[in-house]
């Protein structure tokens, strides 16, 4: 039986603007059929999904659309990450394929059976990962044929303590992390965000950016930066409702928006 929830959606913007906000983790929806080869049952997906999702993102991204002097384009992943996490490397390049997820998740945050082992990813690959990016090259290459540049502003959530599949955990934990890249994130758009954000780390506890691979290293005109907003800021953890904080980082994000438009 296949699905008929859609993996992703293009929301437009204005046509003069480059911006592209990407949410690829906050949503909790998973298939039937791939439902059914993960081996947690209903209540510890749910609390899986707790710790896993970036919860309210797609909201706060709307928010800051609705906001900007000149809307931007979303791109929205409406599947779960536990179906493919679109912004993992699909091969041996990934660092995260160490704790069991890469493009296909074998391991849950706390390091336990989340898929079997020798799982083969090549059937969700073709159904999920290639589509998702072949989309999201596509949306990429809109902006640079519309404005000649395009910034993708990733937007991401993380808990307020390390769960135990980071790598990189022991670092720093900011109210905003601010991934980067050295070809992709110039240092005006580094500027920018520190601007629109204030309290602000980079690359700790995550970083990098999110580009699509056929722009990845080639072009500059594709500019990117990832903004991990630490989850305790504007929410209840793990997984709760969301409090007057989203407001607050909506207006920052739509001034970082604004900024990187003119």
């Amino acid at each position: 039986m296949t699905s008929v929830v859609p993996s992703f959606e293009l929301v437009p913007g204005a046509a003069e603007s480059p911006v592209i906000l990407h949410v690829p983790h906050s949503a909790r929806e998973i298939p039937a059929e791939v439902r059914a080869d993960i081996v947690l049952d209903d209540s510890a997906l749910e609390r899986e999904l707790d710790h896993i999702v970036d919860a309210h993102t797609a909201e706060l991204a709307e928010r800051a659309a609705g906001l900007s002097a000149v809307t931007p384009w979303r791109f929205v992943n409406r599947l779960s990450r536990l179906v493919v996490d679109p912004e993992r490397f699909p091969d041996e390049r990934e660092e995260m394929l160490a704790v069991g997820m890469g493009a296909v998740y074998t391991r849950t945050t706390h390091r336990k059976v989340l898929r079997p082992a020798d799982t083969d990813p090549e059937p969700l690959l073709a159904r999920y990962f290639r589509p998702y990016a072949q989309a999201m090259a596509e949306a990429v290459a809109g902006r640079l044929a519309a404005v000649g540049r395009a910034v993708i502003v990733d937007v991401h959530s993380y808990p307020s303590e390390a769960l135990p599949y980071e790598l990189h955990g022991e670092g720093p934990r900011p109210p905003v992390c601010l991934g980067t890249d050295s070809f992709h994130t110039p240092p005006e758009l580094l500027a920018a965000a520190r601007d629109a954000f204030g309290e602000t780390g980079v690359d700790s506890p995550f970083g990098g950016t999110y580009v699509p691979l056929e722009f990845y290293g080639r072009d500059a005109r594709v500019s990117a930066l990832m903004v991990e907003i630490r989850r305790d800021t504007y929410m209840k953890e793990p997984g709760g409702a969301a409090g007057p904080g989203l407001g607050r980082l909506a207006s920052a994000v739509a001034t970082f928006v604004d900024a990187v438009s003119r």
